[in-house]
């Protein structure tokens, strides 16, 4: 997806949190805030973005965003469950309604047979409602950080949309 893309994404989502006045956090591993950037270019998204927390090490993401020691012994930093857990601690530790999430393997090393390099999930939600999604394309380092971003905002995108729909059918 190209900057262009991520940049469209990031308008719509502004204009939705504008619009219903949700508040945003980000908690980032192998995107190291790139989700972040994305969302603080488009002007007024001081309005909505309280802010984010970077997450490399998996001691950050237990004392930060209060991601269970069981979760990544079990699962690992890389996987679904510890996304979910991301994102309901960045909600938590910067008390915002939504939430943003990346974990995985950017490369080019750190990869293994189970999680190879490109091996990236990522996760977007509110406390109650979170939607996830897995890569395993690798592309290189920077496109599979630029493509973790692009899902991260798509995921962001498609859950607020679906908020803002129910909303609209309960009025």
């Amino acid at each position: 997806m190209s900057s262009v893309e991520t940049k469209t994404l990031s308008k719509e989502i502004s204009e939705i949190f504008w619009r219903e006045g949700f508040t945003l956090a980000t908690a980032e591993s192998c995107t190291a805030g790139n989700v972040a950037a994305n969302i603080t270019a488009i002007p007024g998204s001081s309005r909505f973005y309280k802010g984010g927390i970077i997450a490399y090490d998996n001691g950050v993401k237990q004392s930060l965003l209060h991601v269970n020691a069981e979760t990544l012994e079990t699962y690992g930093a890389v996987s679904e469950e510890t996304v979910v857990e991301m994102v309901k601690g960045a909600i938590k530790a910067l008390g915002t309604d939504y939430g943003v999430a990346t974990s995985g393997i950017a490369g080019p090393g750190g990869g293994t047979p189970e999680k190879p390099v490109g091996t990236i999930w990522v996760a977007a939600g509110t406390c109650d409602n979170i939607i996830t999604a897995k890569l395993t394309e690798d592309e290189g380092r920077e496109k599979n950080i630029q493509a973790a971003t692009a899902k991260a905002l798509q995921l962001l995108l498609e859950i607020c949309q679906n908020q803002e729909n129910e909303q609209e059918k309960q009025n």
